[in-house]
């Protein structure tokens, strides 16, 4: 299937700005511009009651977050929030549009979370990061009016691999008992292999292949690296247990294939999950509201998978 028409228009202003490619840019200079690319996008996020930047204690010293109210009456649910960006770029202003759509469609109340990154700070750095706030949002939801048994994890990306990571340490510990995860077009295999790698490794924007093994580089310490479950998820002994799941996948993306393959395989464990695979997106489709319609339908599913996981 070709891109969606709508995708085909976002590319081709992409090509016009003559933007260098990732894998060309140091760290510091592809953080920037996403950044701008990020103020740059039209629209207006959904309506919500409020936001505050906060920190809490980590591993290696504050982390910051940011926590979105829904409008309405005191939420049911708390969602742990993960941005994308490869591990390397992307920050919470980056993604707080989406953060303030999904608190919108969810009625849920989000933190996002600003985790270390690599090269600065290499894996496992931003899992530690993730475990840690996880592990405060549940000694904390009474304070925002939650029971600790109505928590989630959600994540773009570089972000979906963490919420797959920290929802499996979450089984494991024992606690906290999450109910749900979404995960959009999750990074699940470091190794970089799947064959999707092949079918749209150019051409299809920002993240080409090589931009992935740019990522690879900067976050992982060396290649084994991606032999360890903690960088890709799919390889983890054993699914079963994790919290129910939706998977959404993008057609014409790099990632497409490993994350069928990680929805493949949660159902294979026993684990409840729906996999929606959008026809014609490319990654990164899913911060692409209003622009785009089927990233706010994604937007959408999401939300309201979350809101039935709480209700």
């Amino acid at each position: 299937m070709p891109v969606h028409p709508q995708i085909a228009k976002a590319l081709e202003a992409l090509a016009k700005a003559e933007l260098p490619p990732l894998e060309t840019m140091t760290p510091e200079d592809a953080r920037t511009q996403m950044e701008a690319m990020s103020k740059a996008r039209g629209g207006e996020p959904l309506p919500i009651q409020k936001t505050e930047d906060r920190t809490i204690p980590g591993p290696a010293g504050d982390i910051p977050i940011r926590i979105y109210w829904p409008l309405g009456d005191a939420p049911k649910g708390a969602v742990l929030y993960l941005h994308g960006g490869g591990h390397v770029i992307g920050s919470l202003d980056t993604h707080d549009r989406v953060a303030r759509n999904l608190t919108a469609y969810s009625g849920a109340l989000f933190i996002s979370v600003d985790y270390r990154m690599g090269p600065e700070n290499r894996f496992p750095a931003a899992v530690d990061d993730s475990w840690t706030a996880l592990e405060w949002l549940a000694k904390a939801a009474p304070e925002f009016g939650i029971d600790p048994a109505n928590l989630a994890v959600a994540g773009d990306s570089a972000g979906a691999n963490l919420a797959t990571v920290i929802a499996i340490m979450a089984r494991d510990a024992g606690a906290p008992q999450l109910k749900f995860q979404a995960l959009v077009y999750p990074v699940a295999d470091y190794t970089l292999s799947s064959d999707s790698y092949r079918r749209y490794g150019t051409g299809y924007g920002i993240l080409t292949a090589d931009a992935m093994g740019w990522f690879q580089k900067y976050y992982l310490n060396s290649k084994a690296d991606a032999e360890d479950w903690r960088a890709s998820p799919i390889k983890a002994d054993s699914l079963a247990g994790v919290a129910r799941a939706l998977v959404i996948t993008a057609e014409c993306d790099v990632l497409h294939d490993e994350g069928a393959a990680y929805a493949e395989a949660l159902q294979a464990a026993g684990v409840p999950c729906i996999h929606s695979n959008y026809g014609g997106m490319i990654h990164a489709f899913f911060g692409m509201a209003p622009d785009v319609e089927d990233a706010a339908t994604a937007q959408q599913e999401v939300g309201a998978a979350i809101a039935r996981a709480f209700a």
